[in-house]
């Protein structure tokens, strides 16, 4: 394989890296619109389409293997490889807290819960993860370092809201005359709301993952990973 070849495959990874990012931000937001909205028909078909982020995610990740192994790249080339194939495994794990999500969604429910705005929880993560691959495609480190504080504002909004479910679960126990059927209806809704909340959360960590790499892979600068 000549430089200008390898060269190649390099722009090619980082473009493929980017398209599959957009696919897993597009169906990511789906599951929470169908997930605020109850739109089960939604939902299901992310769950079906879940095979197919996996069956790309593979791929690219054997092409990282295969663009090390045919070369001993240079050190900004080898950043960008595993920068890459460090993001492409985040990638795949916010898809599958998409299909957690959508696994979630329930016919007719305006809101998991009414304590909580999943829809503008849920795309503040969403959006910080599509700042996190713009960086990572127009390399911009100081894009990085944002997305990394945005994550303290994304945290304290979902512990809010875990507070918030956890006082009304209190309430609907203390409450005098309180049916049993309706409490275990009430804990059921609060569980799924604190898994989701979780979930959430755990996108927006995803999201400070691919700017830490994408920032090491710039700068060499690892202030951020942890």
């Amino acid at each position: 394989m000549t430089r200008n070849q390898y060269d190649e495959r390099l722009t090619t990874l980082r473009t493929d890296v980017v398209l599959l990012a957009e696919t897993v931000i597009e169906r990511y937001e789906d599951a929470v619109v169908a997930m605020a909205t109850g739109d089960t028909r939604r939902a299901d078909q992310l769950v079906r389409q879940d095979d197919e982020i996996n069956s790309r995610y593979l791929a690219l990740e054997q092409e990282c293997t295969t663009l090390i192994a045919r070369r001993q790249p240079v050190a900004s080339d080898l950043r960008l490889i595993t920068a890459s194939f460090k993001i492409l495994t985040d990638l795949e794990r916010i898809a599958d807290l998409a299909v957690n999500l959508a696994s979630r969604t329930e016919y007719g429910t305006a809101e998991i819960h009414d304590a909580i705005d999943i829809r503008t929880l849920g795309m503040a993560a969403g959006e910080m993860v599509a700042a996190a691959v713009d960086a990572y495609e127009t390399e911009a480190s100081d894009a990085c370092r944002a997305v990394a504080a945005t994550d303290d504002g994304l945290d304290a909004d979902c512990e809010t809201a875990n507070k918030r479910l956890i006082r009304e679960l209190i309430a609907e126990r203390t409450a005098d005359g309180h049916d049993e059927r309706e409490l275990a209806a009430t804990v059921d809704r609060t569980t799924r709301g604190l898994l989701t909340v979780r979930d959430i959360e755990r996108v927006g960590d995803h999201a400070v993952n691919i700017a830490a790499r994408t920032l090491y892979m710039l700068d060499g600068d690892d202030e951020l990973l942890y």
